[in-house]
This record gives C-alpha cells, sequence and structure tokens, in this order.
C-alpha cells in the first residue's frame, strides 16, 4: 500500500515541489530516487504557508522560527520552567480536513486533525524522521497556534537532529473521551477513526512531506516511538500502513483497546458488587501486595523487593493469616488488616473480568495461562486478564485501576459508548444528552461483561481501535523492524495482553524464529506503565531503560542489520545500583548464582 493511495494529491505545486513530493510519497524513506529538477528548498517564514500544499485538504496553520536558547513558547510570558530550543528549530502546524461539523463547542465537533511538525536547521539535519505518539485518549494543542503541544519533539529536532512530530489525532480536548459522542449520543465515525489511525498516517505522510520539500530531499529514514496509546498507534501504523515508517518502538501497548479498557473497569466493580461500594484503602492494598512481592521475589536466597516472574506467583491472601483481621481468623490487628471478602476481592482484581464475577483458586490459575494462547483472549468467561501480584493499585503519576479515590476515568468512558448512554461515564464526560454521572456504579458483573461484547461488536463504527490483527506480513514484507518492551508491574494495561498478542501474530507469521526476525518483545520485572517502579513497594530498586537505548537499538537494526539481543537494565538510587538482563520473548530470566542484584548472576533462557 503506497502513502499516496486514495489522497487528493495537488500536483499544481510548481514543477520541483510536486516533484519532491510525488518522489518522497512514491519512494517512500530510504528510496534512491531524486527529483528531476531543482529549486530552493522551503524557508522557516510564513512564506511556507502558500509554498506546501500537499492536498486539498491540508492547511499550514502557523510557522514558528525559534533561535538557539529562546523559550519554546507562542504566546504568553515564560516562566521559570518553560523549556528552552537547545538549538535553531522550526516548528511548523497543520491542519488536515475534513474533520467533523457539528455545534460550536461540542466535544465532537472537529475542524480537522492537528499536527504539529518539529524541522532541525538545515544543517544539522540528520536525514531521519522520528516521530512521536500520544497517550490515553491524546488530543490536545497540536493544532492550536497560542500552545505548544510537545516540548519533547522539539528536544528531539534541536539536539537530535531528527524532524519530529505529534498530533491531535483530530480532537483538541485531551483527557475525555466525549469527542468519540455525537450529541444526540450517537457514535462519531469520523473522529473514532481520526483517533484510531487516520490522525496518525496522516501525520506519518505530512512529515515526511514537509521535511523534503524544507530540505529539498526526502528522508532516509523514518522511525514511531511511543507508549502506551502511542504504542497502539505504532502497532497500528504496522499493521494498516507499513510503508509509514521503517522503525517503530511500540512499548506497552494500549492494543485490545475495548477489551482491556473494559476491563479496567473490573476492579471498580468488584469494590461496588462484592464490597458494599467501599474500596480497599491505600494501606489496605499496599499491605496484601507487598505480602504477595513478599511470598514471590526470593532470588538467591535475597528478597528484590519486585517479583521477576509474576506468571509463577500464585499468591493468596485468603490463605495469608498475617494479612487477615482477627475477626477473619487471621492474626493481624492494625487497622490495614482485610476481611476474608476483602482478601478475595484481591484474587479478583488479579485474576481479572469475568463475566460472573467469579475467581478460581490462584494455586489451580492465577490468571495467565490465557496468556500463552495463540487465540484471542476473551471468549469464555474469563473477559481479561488482570494486574499482576505486586503491582500497586493507586500511582502518584496517574488515577489507579484500584484506587480508592475514583475509578479510572477512560474506563468509565469506554463503558459509555459502548452502551451509548453517557451517563455511565464519570463526571469527565460532557454530552448533550446528559453528562457523565458515574452510573457506572450500577453495573452488574453481566452488565459489564455485556459492554465488553458490545465494543468488540462496534469495531466498525470504533474505527477498528482495539489494533488486534496479527498480520504483520506486509510490515515484515517491507522490511520494517518493530520493538516492544512491557512492563511485568504496569499499573494500567496488563503485560499478558501484550504477550498473548505477540503469540498471536507468531502463530499468523510462521512461528518465533520468523516474527523475531522484524519483530522482538522483550519483559522488564517490576517496570510499571513507563514508571521505574510499577510495584505496591515504593523501597524497589528496577532496574530499568537507560534514556534512548530502545531507540538506538531499533536505528541499528534498520541501518545496520544489527538486530538485538539480551539486554542489561541498570538503576541507581543512591547509592544502591541494580541491573539485571531482559530477554527476547519467549525467553525468561534465571539465575545462576552470586549476587541476584547484578546482571552478571542471570542469563536468558
Amino acid at each position: 500500500m503506497t502513502e499516496f493511495k486514495g489522497r487528493k494529491v495537488d500536483w499544481r505545486l510548481g514543477g520541483t515541489a510536486a516533484s519532491i513530493l510525488f518522489t518522497a510519497l512514491v519512494t517512500g524513506c530510504g528510496g534512491s530516487s531524486s527529483p528531476s529538477t531543482a529549486t530552493a528548498p522551503l524557508t522557516c517564514d510564513d512564506s511556507l504557508k502558500a509554498s506546501f500544499k500537499p492536498d486539498a485538504q491540508t492547511t499550514v496553520l502557523t510557522v514558528t522560527a525559534f533561535k538557539k536558547g529562546e523559550p519554546l513558547i507562542l504566546s504568553g510570558a515564560a516562566s521559570p520552567s518553560t523549556p528552552m530550543a537547545s538549538n535553531d528549530i522550526c516548528m511548523v502546524k497543520l491542519n488536515v480536513g475534513p474533520g467533523n461539523p457539528g455545534p460550536a463547542g461540542a466535544p465532537s465537533t472537529s475542524e480537522g486533525i492537528g499536527i504539529e511538525i518539529w524541522l532541525p536547521a538545515k544543517a544539522n539535519w540528520n536525514g531521519r524522521v522520528h516521530a512521536l505518539g500520544g497517550g490515553g485518549w491524546q488530543g490536545g494543542s497540536a493544532g492550536s497556534t497560542t500552545a505548544i503541544a510537545s516540548s519533547s519533539a522539539a528536544a528531539i529536532a534541536g539536539n537530535e537532529g531528527a524532524v519530529s512530530s505529534t498530533t491531535d489525532t483530530g480532537h483538541a480536548i485531551a483527557g475525555a473521551g466525549s469527542f468519540a459522542m455525537n450529541p444526540d449520543g450517537t457514535i462519531n465515525k469520523p473522529l473514532w477513526t481520526d483517533f484510531a489511525s487516520r490522525g496518525i498516517h496522516e501525520q506519518a505522510v505530512k512529515t515526511k512531506a514537509l521535511a523534503t520539500a524544507y530540505y529539498g530531499s526526502a528522508p532516509k529514514y523514518a522511525y514511531w516511538e511511543g507508549g502506551s496509546t502511542g504504542g497502539r498507534q505504532g502497532l497500528n501504523l504496522a499493521q494498516n500502513n507499513p510503508t509509514d515508517f521503517d522503525g517503530i518502538i511500540a512499548n506497552y501497548p494500549a492494543i485490545n483497546w475495548t477489551r482491556f479498557i473494559t476491563s479496567e473497569l473490573y476492579p471498580q466493580i468488584v469494590y461496588q458488587r462484592d464490597l458494599s461500594g467501599t474500596p480497599l484503602t491505600k494501606a489496605q492494598s499496599a499491605l496484601v501486595s507487598n505480602a504477595a512481592i513478599s511470598a514471590c521475589d526470593l532470588v538467591g536466597g535475597q528478597h528484590l523487593g519486585y517479583i521477576v516472574d509474576p506468571s509463577s506467583c500464585t499468591y493468596n491472601p485468603v490463605q495469608d493469616p498475617n494479612v487477615l483481621c482477627t475477626s477473619s481468623g487471621g492474626n493481624n490487628a492494625t487497622s490495614a488488616c482485610v476481611t476474608t471478602a476483602q482478601a478475595q476481592a484481591m484474587n479478583k482484581i488479579w485474576y481479572g473480568m469475568t463475566a460472573d464475577g467469579s475467581v478460581p483458586d490462584p494455586a489451580t490459575d492465577n490468571g495467565w495461562i490465557e496468556a500463552s494462547s495463540s487465540a484471542l483472549m476473551g471468549s469464555g468467561n474469563h473477559r481479561w486478564f488482570g494486574l499482576t501480584r505486586g503491582t500497586t493499585f493507586y500511582s502518584p503519576n496517574f488515577v489507579g485501576l484500584a484506587s480508592p479515590d475514583m475509578e479510572f476515568p477512560i474506563s468509565s468512558d469506554v463503558v459509555a459508548l459502548e452502551l451509548q448512554n453517557s451517563t455511565i461515564a464519570g463526571s469527565g464526560f460532557a454530552n448533550a444528552t446528559g453528562n457523565g454521572q458515574s452510573l457506572w456504579k450500577q453495573l452488574s458483573y453481566s452488565q459489564l461483561s455485556n459492554a465488553y461484547d458490545r465494543g468488540v461488536a462496534l469495531q466498525t463504527n470504533f474505527g477498528n481501535i482495539n489494533t488486534d490483527s496479527p498480520d504483520l506480513s506486509a510490515f515484515k514484507a517491507r522490511g520494517g523492524k518493530m520493538l516492544t518492551w512491557h512492563g511485568l508491574a504496569d499499573e494500567l494495561i496488563m503485560p499478558q495482553g501484550t504477550i498473548n498478542y505477540y503469540n498471536r501474530v507468531a502463530s499468523q507469521m510462521g512461528g518465533l524464529a520468523a516474527t523475531q526476525s522484524f519483530y522482538r518483545l522483550y519483559l522488564a520485572p517490576g517496570l510499571g506503565h513507563g514508571t521505574p517502579n510499577g510495584t505496591a513497594n515504593p523501597s524497589a530498586v528496577v532496574p530499568n531503560f537507560a534514556p534512548g537505548q530502545m531507540y538506538t537499538l531499533i536505528t541499528d537494526w534498520v541501518e545496520k542489520g544489527i538486530a538485538p539481543d539480551t539486554l542489561t537494565l541498570q538503576t541507581t538510587s543512591g547509592s544502591t545500583t541494580r541491573s539485571m538482563p531482559t530477554c527476547v520473548f519467549p525467553k525468561k530470566v534465571s539465575y545462576l548464582s552470586g549476587d541476584p542484584t547484578t546482571a552478571a548472576s542471570y542469563s536468558c533462557s
């Protein structure tokens, strides 16, 4: 599938500009073709607004040149925290229509997809595109003429010398799913499509086209990097637009979108149905989660403070007198003790969503069995996976899935959209038929399961947001390379879902060896959702990826043919340093001998 297929490209750019754009679109990155004529490339000023016209739906909104050391700000006064330009860079903002018409101010009304592109000084360009993904519902200020959306993209352009970009995926309101419902309560198909896939494809196409026109030659290589929603976007690009990027980093990806996000509401439903609406306190979940860590983190006679292999952890608080209250037959008399019902609620949260609220004995099934399957998870009573044992129920970085403060808002938004009832969502969801009223609290286990099924059935209307196709044959055939890491203590996206997807890819693509020739997965013990410690143990020193480590690996693989193998992760906290290898899946870290806090004491097998 070529990038210009189905696009209304305006070839009336003037001979050279049209030739440059045509070359970029047809050859993609790494192509050897070059324009047959020459003309001056574009400049970073308002003349670019008239000069860059890749198609009838694209408008240049603003062009701003920043000198090295200038504050990265478009309006208002700079503050001490305002980032500064690390080098001379040019920011260009685009709008790509048609958007979605509607009443002014309605969340579903959109003028189009906003794209913010950062261009290094022409003498500093390294010939690469290094585009960035987003998070959550994305949205934001990529299409705003008064606010900068991504200082990270600006830093890539300034420090690395690559062209970078980001997008609002078609809606400016960040943090809520209201854009996905029309004012009359129906599904907003155009913006679901923009959010799910079209926005990032337009980001890729327009970023490369602008780079080609600005520098006078096409990018040699294009890379995508993202985590969470950005990870889902990377896999979406590989599945549906395989020529957009040469290399993709798709970390802790939000694939299986409606499946796992519907299940993210499950812990709160457990609180409502099993505990009369009274959540576990932070002290209670911390007590029991740390008991799970202590039961499963022993390596070489030493407690690491985090669990290396949660798939083998079968800790059951119902049978642990050290966490059970004396009223439940335990010996814990503190305010953090849990009743038998509360302990079983934790087992349910760890096992994951079931259609009827049941949970097996962890010794028989701790919730990991389906992760190793090559069949898509969710058709039986076990609808989706749960948080791994030892993972925190709440987080200082975002609302946790089992937080006592509130539900994870994206989950209640998604269930409201699946059931097409805005009042089910939390208070942040706005719609003319009724704003969110948190009526999710009234849902039974079977009703939540029905919402799960509705989400799957509505994929066509939802822009195929689940991004769960295992067919990556076109991406492999074009020579693409992809890397994913997922923390085994992810607080939001269960790593079992990524493992299940990778096994499905291997089955589709002819086995592990064939899959690993272009796509490799790493599982990192103790790491959270892009956080350095996803466990309930705040003192844990969890070995982590170094900044830029994955990007170096993907560029070496694409440009030099060096396939990554076992990696060493390392973290220093104060005077304490911890290191550990992370293995190419399905290999696991195996302790050999020696100090269990150093990577040299392990192997991959």
